[in-house]
């Protein structure tokens, strides 16, 4: 990594990119966040995890450039807020230095192509034999809803899926 990082993230995996960036010689990482502390999908353990690598966090602030001359020098933030339940961007801003820009903000399923695929909180719906509710459609990883949203529990559920569909396969 470059010396001054900026991740932008709450979640485990900006968390982990932050302190690896830092274990791996970065002097100065910054993780940024659009809302508080209190609304970070990461772990509380996570969460520790960077205070205790000298990640400084930065919370309420949400990307609105990144500037530099053929490589990056610096990204600029806007001040975010709650208002009536919504997140807002408020014309204040801050910019940090950067040599290096890492983004782990998220995903989302692209249901494109799977009419008929039922959802379970913006994760794909499966039962207990990792059957969608598409016949002879199966699912795991990270795209289905299993509980703790770690790397660790969507390997063992698309081991699991992989079963399953073994399983379909020889019937």
């Amino acid at each position: 990594p470059g010396d001054e990082v900026v991740v932008i993230g709450g979640g485990n995996t900006a968390i982990d990119a932050a302190v690896q960036a830092k274990r791996l010689g970065a002097e100065v990482v910054t993780l940024t966040y659009r809302r508080g502390a209190e609304h970070m999908p990461a772990t509380e353990w996570e969460q520790d995890l960077a205070k205790t690598n000298d990640v400084a966090v930065r919370y309420w602030a949400t990307p609105v450039r990144i500037e530099g001359s053929g490589a990056v020098e610096a990204v600029t933030f806007a001040r975010t807020r709650l208002e009536d339940g919504k997140l807002v961007q408020t014309d204040r801003t801050f910019t940090l230095p950067a040599d290096c820009v890492l983004m782990a903000i998220g995903q989302k399923l692209d249901t494109l192509g799977l009419d008929g695929l039922e959802l379970d909180g913006g994760k794909i719906a499966v039962d207990a034999r990792y059957a969608t509710s598409l016949p002879g459609v199966f699912a795991g990883g990270d795209c289905i809803a299993s509980g703790e949203d770690l790397t660790v529990q969507a390997v063992e559920d698309g081991k699991r899926a992989a079963y399953a569909i073994d399983l379909y396969l020889r019937m």
